[in-house]
């Protein structure tokens, strides 16, 4: 990565998988994955500058970092003592079975220190820094990402995050600019009802607890946002899907590009919510055209929600 170049958007992902797919016709993929580098590919996809700060080891680690650097995406590097995961997906039957998986190793303390190290460094010269979760979860402590959502916040920047469990609860402390998660996330973690309700007191609570701004997805219904205090849902056309993995990250990579590019928050959520629902069309994870999200973006229903004066419950308005 060339030392002090600018970036739009700097995304933060401690440990990028290898993963193998043999396809219905026999061929075999070898892909990058993981939640930040899909982040990373899509919002390159959309024109943004991107910086992808993440941790590489072992033999996985060596095939990652050539499969990235073919994507044309920039890395800082981190160093790491253990090994990247990896998985093996069949899909000749159709459906997608697992093969085997192996999961990627903690980073050592020096390690977690140099990746804060690329992080806060690139995120101060980054429009948007990008975090994004461990698969499995605590392969760096949950404490690293209040940490520098806290210290890039305090800096004036703008730091955006799709995060679960301990890893969510640190980074709404530190400050999140905005945050997003699933419903069936929080309903798994014991958060939130799976009702109006349940989300939007959540999306509250998580509001005054640090996070700015707050998005939480709820599958194929709109997904429903408390921007600046302010409630509403986004709706795309309705499309049949391909494969539904990977939304949330298309969706994360297009608000960041959006934001970075001086998007307001709902252009933002709009173009999110449009890259999400483009994703789940396509075969490949995060590889959405940005003529086709931006076409799409132009037709996704944004509605102001607000409470209902007789007590019974919300109601909608276009916004």
């Amino acid at each position: 990565m060339e030392a002090g170049a600018r970036t739009d958007i700097s995304v933060v992902a401690p440990s990028p998988m290898l993963t193998v797919t043999v396809e219905p016709d026999g061929d075999i993929h070898l892909h990058a994955g993981g939640q930040g580098f899909w982040i990373a590919r899509q919002a390159a996809r959309l024109g943004a500058s991107v910086t992808l700060c993440a941790a590489f080891g072992g033999e996985t680690g060596t095939v990652l970092k050539s499969l990235i650097s073919a994507e044309a995406i920039p890395i800082w590097e981190i160093a790491a003592d253990g090994r990247n995961g990896a998985y093996i997906h069949d899909r000749r039957s159709g459906a997608r079975q697992v093969v085997a998986q192996t999961r990627g190793s903690n980073l050592s303390r020096h390690a977690v220190d140099d990746l804060y190290g690329a992080a806060f460094a690139t995120g101060m010269r980054a429009a948007v820094t990008v975090v994004a979760g461990t698969d499995p979860a605590g392969l760096v402590p949950p404490g690293f990402y209040g940490r520098i959502a806290r210290d890039l916040a305090a800096n004036g920047r703008t730091v955006i995050g799709d995060l679960t469990g301990a890893e969510l609860d640190a980074g709404v402390s530190g400050g999140l600019t905005l945050l997003k998660v699933s419903a069936e996330t929080l309903a798994a973690e014991g958060r939130a009802a799976l009702d109006d309700d349940g989300i939007i007191g959540w999306m509250r609570t998580a509001s005054g607890q640090g996070a700015r701004h707050v998005i939480v997805t709820r599958g194929a219904a709109p997904a429903v946002a408390l921007l600046d205090g302010s409630l509403m849902t986004a709706a795309p056309p309705q499309a049949t899907p391909n494969d539904a993995r990977g939304a949330g990250d298309s969706m994360m990579a297009a608000i960041g590009a959006a934001l970075a590019a001086g998007g307001s928050l709902i252009d933002a959520f709009r173009h999110g919510v449009a890259a999400g629902a483009m994703n789940v069309t396509r075969s490949g994870l995060g590889t959405g055209r940005r003529e086709a999200i931006d076409a799409l973006a132009e037709h996704v229903r944004v509605t102001a929600v607000a409470p209902d004066p007789s007590g019974a419950g919300t109601t909608s308005t276009p916004a």
